[in-house]
């Protein structure tokens, strides 16, 4: 295998691995662009892979998965709304502690349906996203640098892949092409000037995390019944704070959030083919280094290497209504 077939694998693999990042990212981006600080990702995610997984193992039906796991996130979106816009409690607090029962939910449904130890059921075949190849995909793929792209990396992955780029220029339009976007962002930097206007700050903040449940949803779906064929006990793995500091890294824009996110599944491939490898004047590196590198990077951009990252004015600040 020449360094090319390297890089094409090693960039198929970080595609996939960036996509519950990618979904996870834009959420983010819609609930902090509307000043509500969502720290409970993590827990959306994993709670929305451990409902995809139980109805597509009870019905068979991949797509009856991906409903399941919206709807399960976005109950928690309306937990994290209660308790911070209808309350005015800590954001940071509300999020931290559904991850906590996010976590703990899941592995004791999980054990009292299953008996697996937290572990769902084998998913079947029919109850998961399965590869779609793209026409013309096996034609191309002699074809000197562009075919192996095409066959080995655009082709070859799954609908949620797809639907994760998709969601890019889709989020990129809603938020500075239409006038709920245009609100929503107005929300998060001065909701009194909002407020004056007759528009309803607790709702358009609602609404921000209901969107950011929605797509929390494709991430969590995404790891138990696309990329695997089972809920493992936490399956997520902290890909939630990833997503975060994505986000912060990306200056809460959606372009720049894909690329980071690109950046992160490209250190987790990374690690992924070193295993059991060997580099020159030093011998095979343990593992576990390489597999730290995504979280090294995380802590590293979260400590404020990256330059100025302003956040919305409003974030993370309870709104109360002037009287």
């Amino acid at each position: 295998m020449d360094y090319f077939d390297i890089f094409i694998s090693i960039l198929g693999s970080a595609i996939r691995l960036s996509i519950p990042l990618l979904f996870t990212a834009l959420a983010g981006l819609f609930s902090e662009r509307a000043g509500i600080f969502d720290i409970g990702l993590e827990g959306k995610m994993l709670a929305s892979a451990f409902a995809a997984a139980c109805v597509a193992y009870w019905t068979g039906n991949a797509w009856l998965g991906l409903l399941g796991g919206i709807g399960i996130s976005i109950v928690f979106s309306f937990v994290h709304g209660f308790a911070s816009i209808t309350n005015r409690g800590n954001q940071i607090v509300s999020g931290v502690a559904l991850n906590f029962v996010a976590a703990g939910l899941t592995i004791v449904l999980g054990q009292a349906w299953f008996r697996q130890g937290g572990r769902t059921g084998q998913v079947p075949p029919e109850g998961r996203f399965s590869s779609i190849i793209l026409p013309g995909a096996d034609m191309m793929r002699d074809v000197p640098i562009i075919g192996p792209l095409y066959a080995n990396v655009i082709s070859g992955n799954n609908i949620l892949t797809y639907i994760a780029f998709l969601m890019v220029p889709i989020s990129w339009w809603v938020l500075y092409r239409t006038r709920f976007g245009l609100r929503l962002r107005a929300v998060g930097e001065n909701p009194g000037a909002v407020d004056t206007a007759g528009i309803s700050v607790a709702w358009m903040r609602y609404r921000s995390l209901i969107v950011a449940g929605f797509l929390c949803g494709f991430a969590g779906t995404y790891l138990s019944i696309a990329q695997s064929a089972a809920f493992i006990n936490n399956m997520s793995a902290g890909k939630g704070y990833i997503a975060l500091a994505a986000l912060i890294f990306a200056k809460w824009k959606p372009v720049p959030v894909m690329l980071a996110c690109l950046l992160f599944g490209f250190l987790d491939a990374f690690a992924n083919f070193m295993q059991g490898k060997s580099l020159p004047l030093i011998g095979e590196v343990p593992v576990q280094i390489f597999q730290a590198l995504p979280y090294i990077l995380t802590c590293v951009l979260l400590a404020g290497f990256i330059g100025t990252a302003r956040p919305p004015k409003a974030g993370g600040v309870p709104y109360t209504k002037e009287r």
